[in-house]
């Protein structure tokens, strides 16, 4: 790989990282803003977080008319083979499954709550990611996942004292499993990702990340799509506008801007494990929860006590601690090159 290469994908993860901040900072919050002015539809939130992909089928079409232009009649509309688009298909409910899941969290406990068990899917995502895809672990990165869960960890001592009055210990016993089972659906399905990358029979472009968010989120939608229509979801929305607290429009803005800032989440996931991996992603979801929940705070007034700025602080440590590592991992590489000859024996043929 050259250094322009090199350059231009550490940009592409950069810009990948950041969007994935701006959704998995700004979803939980939006969602938790439907639910505490009189939201009450737990399909509706979790079909909201995949609907927003006809976003991406724009850039696409745009796209697609740009390379047109440039190689000519014999261009294809969609990179992607049929193997990828079945193994994103049956990934993409998965993903539908576990957004249904974790929006029982926001329904049910507070950000500052709901953050702290979500936090576990790390640990999830370092165990299949080591099972499915043989990611190796170096000592920063261990060191790295273990601040990031005791950081987490340490919120949970005082998250008892942020139910919501009202709340019924099944609710909130409710809420926490369901949280719970979403973690591990998202530990699951950052390795199964990357797995379709490695997969692939072809050079994995940003184009081609686009279309496989795209297949998730149709398929994840198509899932969501089933759970309203049974709960009767789709009647329900007209009548829950009319008694939002904030009023009728702002109930349709929120829902609006819940699936676009939802979409910057999926495509931060799927850009952030091609040009990084699944654990980095894993280790960047679970560095900003913290300032999910700091951010918790700040917006909904929730209560900030000690071990919320230790659980930051230790996060912000751990994610310093991986790229840490990484950054000597580079240098060894570059000091230690491969050879031509070594390189030309283990190019694929």
């Amino acid at each position: 790989m050259d250094n322009q290469t090199s350059k231009w994908r550490k940009f592409i993860l950069v810009l990948n990282c950041i969007t994935l901040g701006i959704g998995y900072c700004g979803g939980p919050l939006i969602s938790r803003l439907y639910f505490l002015h009189g939201g009450q539809r737990i399909w509706l939130s979790s079909w909201l977080a995949c609907i927003g992909w006809p976003i991406i089928l724009i850039v696409l079409i745009i796209a697609y008319f740009i390379r047109l232009k440039i190689q000519g009649s014999d261009t294809n509309f969609f990179y992607i083979t049929c193997q990828e688009f079945t193994s994103s298909a049956a990934l993409g409910i998965l993903v539908g499954l576990a957004g249904y899941l974790y929006a029982w969290g926001p329904a049910k406990l507070p950000v500052s709550t709901s953050t702290v068990i979500y936090a576990a899917q790390l640990g999830f995502t370092v165990v299949f990611a080591f099972l499915i895809v043989k990611q190796k672990l170096t000592a920063y990165s261990v060191n790295a996942v273990v601040l990031l869960i005791v950081g987490a960890g340490t919120l949970a001592l005082r998250a008892e004292s942020d139910r919501r009055e009202g709340e019924s210990t099944k609710q909130y016993v409710l809420g926490f499993v369901m949280t719970l089972l979403a973690a591990a659906s998202t530990g699951l399905a950052l390795p199964l990702l990357e797995l379709i990358y490695i997969k692939a029979k072809k050079n994995v472009t940003y184009i081609m990340i686009l279309e496989i968010q795209m297949i998730l989120n149709i398929f994840g939608s198509a899932f969501c799509t089933v759970g309203m229509i049974v709960n009767k979801d789709f009647q329900a929305i007209s009548r829950e506008a009319n008694q939002f607290e904030l009023g009728k429009a702002t109930y349709y803005l929120v829902l609006v801007w819940s699936a676009i800032i939802w979409q910057f989440s999926t495509l931060g996931i799927v850009g952030v494990v091609q040009y990084g991996s699944s654990l980095l992603c894993g280790i960047l979801i679970a560095l900003l929860l913290p300032l999910t929940e700091l951010l918790g705070v700040i917006l909904y007034h929730e209560t900030f006590q000690v071990t919320k700025g230790l659980a930051i602080f230790l996060s912000l440590w751990g994610f310093v601690s991986y790229f840490y590592g990484e950054m000597k991992q580079s240098k060894k590489k570059e000091e230690n090159p491969i050879p031509q000859t070594e390189m030309v024996q283990t190019s694929p043929v």
